[in-house]
């Protein structure tokens, strides 16, 4: 058997690695870090691209790219150019005709072209009945009706006369007639509701022959027609009222001499009604050295309109946008088969997120695709610090919470570890072949060790007031409050961890919340709730040690007012600079956790020496520590001391 090679053309690269879901998420984990929502990083994801698959911004900007092509290819007014210059020279030959000639005919003549009007379709159509002296006169001019004939019809439907003579016999017209009565019938019959499936079948294997590129269905059949009938509005939107006028009237007389006025004003209203979507109305500008035909300057502004549906399908930016509305014959159309391998990359991406469970049908992230995120938050807050091994806390006695390490020790006075009996039993057998005793001894026994994880309740209070943007720490504390989230659940899963947000009024935050979490737009920096919060969740748990982190940076300048607003809801105060009451309510929460044995960690991000003097009084008035980090190492400072922490902490009962 033998085989053949040659280069591959078409389709996805069968060799191509398959779709890695997991890098996927860690590219949106990155920009999700970096401040941007979960759709606006998916979003900018698909744009941007991925290793494997170009963005939809490179197929966007070389769709812009051939949009300037085409601006630039010619002017839309070259069919009227070429009707003026032939228009010119067949009076020449006229005129150059009748100067010899002595008689009175001839000076009337003369007078009449000397008083044809300056608009170009007007004087052709007077001229419609002149009976030429000049045979190089009348061959120009008939030249100019075959133009307008050819051109009209072309720009209709494309490439029609293609296979017809350049001046249509009767029985070549009368088919012309035949073919618009059938398209119009048809396409009236669709404005009714009906099915046109086999009126198609029965058009084409009539008409055929009017239409080499062969549409495959009354769809395309429809959209061809329709985009070149709004390209052609639009040429004439484009230009001047003199020469849209003079193009409008030029050819109207096209139509009228092939007497298909009727006919095509009926096909326009057709096309109008049936596809309002396309844009019928709208001006371009046409740069360019040469004048293009009727067709050409169709086909170009009808591409343009084509290129710029697309590039809107790829911008994304209009509501329920995804990658499934975009035309991929289109784009294979505009930039080639790689371009719709590129597309349908993406959506293998997007639908690899879906089905292996790191997207929810409505976009949003899973409890997964957050459990990777916050590793990687965690990866990027460990990224600067020193190697060895972080948040080991081992205390080798049994407790509430003991795991077995899978190792055993001689049994000592006072331990409460579970015996092995199996190497119990085992040491007793031995000792017994060994000297002949019987029975057990206290030298037998053995345990199985087990370490203590103690728990902890675990309060991270994130400053979300505005000046967190403002001061570019926002995206620290975010990525800080991720971090520590993946931390607790993967190294500490005993603890509870409750983070709380604080601007004009404080809340709490689940981790599916946290990769869509913004800061606010409302002043205030209100601590006195955000403490009050961390109160309640550290009273849910008083078995657990207590441990308290906040990160701010600013002084507070809001407290929660007593009494709620009249819709119910949480009213707050704001002044700044702050006033008494909002400092006094603050250090009464701070006192109430001084009271329950809660230690304060504050973490102060920039140099306001107001926030300094007011973070340092309230350390010493706790007992916690202050440290002042800057928006790099937030995530450092704050896990480390949370491992920190823990390791001193008290033993479970």
């Amino acid at each position: 058997m033998r085989y053949r090679y040659g280069a591959f053309h078409g389709g996805p690269d069968p060799l191509a690695e398959p779709v890695d879901a997991g890098a996927a998420v860690d590219e949106l984990a990155d920009r999700i870090l970096d401040g941007s929502s979960v759709r606006d990083a998916l979003r900018d994801m698909m744009r941007r691209g991925m290793e494997g698959a170009r963005g939809l911004d490179d197929l966007r900007r070389r769709l812009q790219q051939r949009r300037r092509e085409l601006a630039k290819s010619g002017r839309l007014d070259g069919l009227l150019e070429k009707v003026r210059e032939k228009l010119d020279e067949a009076l020449e030959h006229e005129r150059s005709a009748l100067f010899p000639d002595p008689s009175d005919d001839a000076r009337f003549r003369e007078a009449s072209l000397d008083m044809l009007p300056d608009d170009t379709s007007r004087a052709v159509r007077e001229l419609a009945d002149y009976d030429w002296r000049s045979p190089e006169g009348r061959a120009a001019y008939d030249e100019i009706r075959e133009m307008l004939r050819r051109d009209v019809l072309d720009q209709q439907f494309k490439d029609l006369t293609r296979g017809l003579q350049s001046t249509p016999t009767p029985e070549a017209q009368q088919a012309l007639k035949d073919m618009l009565a059938d398209l119009n019938s048809m396409l009236d019959k669709h404005r009714r509701g009906e099915d046109v499936s086999e009126d198609f079948e029965q058009f084409m294997d009539r008409h055929g022959d009017f239409f080499p590129d062969r549409p495959e269905s009354f769809e395309q059949l429809l959209d061809d027609l329709a985009r070149r009938a709004a390209a052609m509005q639009r040429m004439l939107d484009s230009m001047t009222p003199e020469q849209r006028e003079e193009l409008a009237g030029l050819m109207e007389q096209a139509w009228q001499d092939l007497d298909l006025a009727a006919e095509m004003a009926q096909l326009q209203d057709h096309l109008r009604a049936l596809r309002p979507d396309l844009p019928w109305q709208g001006r371009q500008r046409m740069q360019g050295e040469r004048g293009l035909g009727l067709p050409d300057a169709t086909e170009a502004l009808a591409e343009m309109a084509d290129l710029e549906a697309l590039e809107s399908q790829l911008s994304q930016d209009y509501p329920g946008a995804t990658l499934d509305d975009v035309d991929v014959e289109a784009v294979e159309r505009a930039l080639g088969r790689q371009a719709v391998d590129d597309i349908e990359r993406l959506r293998e991406i997007e639908r690899q997120l879906r089905e292996q469970g790191y997207l929810t049908e409505r976009s949003e992230l899973s409890p997964k695709a957050v459990r990777r995120i916050g590793r990687t938050a965690l990866r990027r807050v460990f990224a600067d610090l020193g190697a060895g091994p972080r948040g080991d806390h081992e205390i080798h006695d049994a407790g509430a919470a003991g795991e077995f390490t899978g190792q055993s020790r001689p049994w000592e006075f006072g331990d409460e570890q579970p015996l092995d009996v199996v190497r119990t039993v085992g040491n007793s057998v031995r000792r017994r072949l060994s000297d002949g005793s019987s029975g057990l001894r206290a030298e037998d026994f053995e345990v199985r060790e087990t370490e203590t994880r103690t728990r902890a309740a675990v309060a991270l209070l994130v400053d979300q007031s505005f000046s967190m943007v403002m001061n570019d720490t926002w995206r620290a504390a975010k990525t800080t409050a991720m971090a520590l989230q993946a931390l607790a659940a993967s190294a500490y899963p005993l603890d509870a961890l409750q983070i709380i947000t604080f601007a004009n009024l404080a809340r709490t935050v689940t981790p599916e919340e946290l990769p869509d979490l913004a800061a606010s737009d409302i002043q205030g920096t209100n601590l006195h709730h955000a403490l009050m919060l961390a109160g309640r969740f550290l009273d849910r748990h008083r078995d657990a040690e207590p441990v308290c982190l906040v990160v701010t940076d600013g002084e507070p300048t809001a407290h929660l007012l007593p009494s709620p607003s009249p819709t119910g809801a949480p009213d707050w105060w704001f002044m700044w600079p702050p006033d008494r009451e909002t400092i006094e309510l603050t250090v009464a929460e701070v006192d109430r956790l001084t009271r329950r044995g809660v230690p304060i960690s504050w973490f102060r991000l920039g140099d306001d020496p107001r926030l300094e003097r007011f973070l340092d009084a309230m350390a010493r008035r706790n007992g916690g520590r202050v440290f002042a980090a800057d928006g790099d190492r937030l995530g450092d400072y704050v896990v480390t001391d949370y491992v920190r922490a823990r390791k001193g902490r008290r033993r479970s009962a």
